[in-house]
């Protein structure tokens, strides 16, 4: 048994379907389902049950599943260290961050990175969700976060700062009931809807920053954003109305196993100086009240 092929059985077994598994690995689904047939054939037994839903495990599978994630984990972590022995400014480096903090933030200084390193092959990971640094998915990322995972290092470059914002035209619609634009997430009535708007209604509910600044830029209602997006907006006006701090941050993070890499280091430090550069954005210093 080799890990390429504990590769398939680890990606099938959490996908739960061979087009699934494909997707992860990068490959056709037939490609998975014959590498999980001669792993059975060489095993002698039978690792899935093949159900009209998908792939389920066998007891066998079941029983072979902590030796794989163990398996998983030796390499992953075989390969963050020979990475991270590379002390050359030249190779792969994957950075991740959210489109938001991509498109705001960092695309628009990353000219002077490529000029400076050209032999860095970089790749831009734009992703809503968090991208698994322990895996390797990327090697240094951009979050905003409270508190990141303590396998991480790295620094909270700049405490993050919001606002309430509205439309100009929502705004000059004078006195009506008040609408309001909040996370999907939010079960509960956030704070500053308590104190500010009480008696409005839900217009929206989203999942992603950006879908949120269309919506308030097309008069659905009110909404609570960072102003580092809100405030670059024309159209959009903070609201004079006071809000608790948030305990969020801008965070630039990569694992510990890679603090010794040359490029990781150069971009971590090009990452902290752009994001220092912006602290007016940041911390709402530029905005316009209404």
């Amino acid at each position: 048994m080799n890990w390429d092929d504990l590769r398939f059985f680890l990606a099938l077994a959490r996908e739960g379907t061979v087009s699934g598994a494909g997707r992860v690995l990068s490959v056709k689904h037939t490609t998975v389902a014959r590498r999980i047939s001669a792993l059975e054939g060489m095993l002698g037994s039978r690792l899935f049950d093949r159900m009209p839903s998908g792939y389920a495990l066998t007891q066998v599978g079941e029983n072979l599943m902590p030796h794989a994630v163990g398996m998983e984990e030796l390499m992953n972590a075989a390969d963050r260290e020979v990475f991270g022995m590379d002390a050359q400014l030249r190779g792969s480096l994957k950075l991740a961050a959210s489109y938001d903090v991509l498109n705001r933030l960092i695309t628009p200084k990353l000219p002077l990175f490529v000029n400076k390193y050209p032999e860095i092959d970089l790749e831009l990971i734009s992703s809503t969700d968090l991208i698994d640094l322990n895996s390797r998915q990327a090697d240094i990322a951009v979050r905003l976060s409270p508190k990141p995972p303590e396998y991480l290092i790295g620094k909270e470059v700049l405490p993050l700062k919001h606002g309430i914002y509205a439309s100009e035209s929502y705004l000059k619609q004078g006195q009506r009931k008040n609408t309001v634009v909040l996370w999907r997430h939010e079960k509960e009535v956030p704070e500053w809807l308590q104190d500010h708007f009480p008696d409005s209604a839900v217009a929206l509910r989203v999942s992603e920053i950006m879908t949120m600044v269309e919506a308030v830029k097309n008069g659905l209602g009110v909404a609570r954003m960072p102003c580092y997006v809100a405030d670059a907006e024309p159209g959009l006006r903070r609201l004079d109305l006071p809000l608790t701090p948030s305990n969020w941050g801008v965070w630039v993070l990569s694992h510990a196993d890679l603090r010794s890499t040359a490029r990781v280091r150069a971009c971590r430090d090009f990452l902290i100086d752009v994001i220092e550069q912006q602290r007016d954005l940041i911390l709402g210093n530029n905005s316009v009240y209404s």
